[in-house]
């Protein structure tokens, strides 16, 4: 099985807010694996990454499907510039917020040759395994909470599994080494996320978790080190 990966949510944001791209590549150089983010889809189809994804001042705000990407401010980058910035070879973590962008951003990704490093997540897992027919190559990822799976946690997994989903992405308080040993049978990753602290990071990793996803980078290098 491949070694735990480190995804620096949103580029170590804390270190620099004010530049995303910059903040990506600061994440890059403290020595993160991966990157996430959340993306969407302009009004002119291209694939940005944002967190809320909406643009503008308090009394006019837009929704980024609404905006060409000329207008959209200089802090919102492109995907295809991520790529520029820190190159194909990163595992990238997106979480799709507008479903609509899935086919742009698998096109993108394909175009910078990283498409078999790219992980799409969403809640509805029946939306995120349609999206194989768009790529062979790409990972598929149920974001969802414990409470919100359907059926037993075994049963649901199951489903999942059989419908081509390769992650299943919880709240780290939602894991326990029972329940990735069992996601593991079913040839399904287990994926945690808000690991801030050493303690949480460490207990995943102990347990058995295949990823983590963090504000801090330090923090997260240092554990998947500790882990060996």
């Amino acid at each position: 099985m491949r070694p735990p990966i480190g995804f620096a949510h949103r580029g170590a944001r804390a270190h620099a807010d004010e530049n995303t791209l910059e903040a990506f590549r600061l994440a890059v150089r403290l020595g993160a694996g991966g990157l996430e983010s959340d993306v969407w889809l302009t009004a002119d189809g291209q694939a940005v990454l944002d967190h809320d994804g909406v643009v503008g001042g308090r009394l006019r705000r837009r929704p980024i499907s609404g905006v060409d990407r000329a207008d959209l401010p200089g802090h919102v980058p492109t995907l295809a510039e991520l790529y520029e910035a820190v190159g194909p070879d990163l595992e990238l973590s997106l979480d799709v917020k507008d479903p609509a962008a899935a086919a742009e951003v698998i096109a993108t990704a394909r175009d910078a040759g990283a498409e078999e490093h790219l992980w799409l997540c969403h809640p509805d897992w029946k939306l995120v395994a349609s999206w194989r027919e768009l790529s062979p190559a790409v990972k598929l990822v149920e974001s969802t909470r414990l409470k919100r799976l359907e059926g037993s946690p075994e049963l649901h997994v199951a489903r999942s599994a059989e419908a081509g989903i390769d992650v299943l992405n919880m709240h780290h308080t939602d894991w326990n080494g029972g329940l990735i040993a069992m996601v593991h049978r079913f040839e399904v990753l287990a994926f945690g996320w808000d690991a801030q602290h050493e303690r949480i990071l460490d207990g995943l990793l102990d347990a058995g978790i295949d990823g983590v996803y963090s504000d801090h980078v330090d923090r997260m290098v240092a554990a998947l080190e500790r882990l060996g």
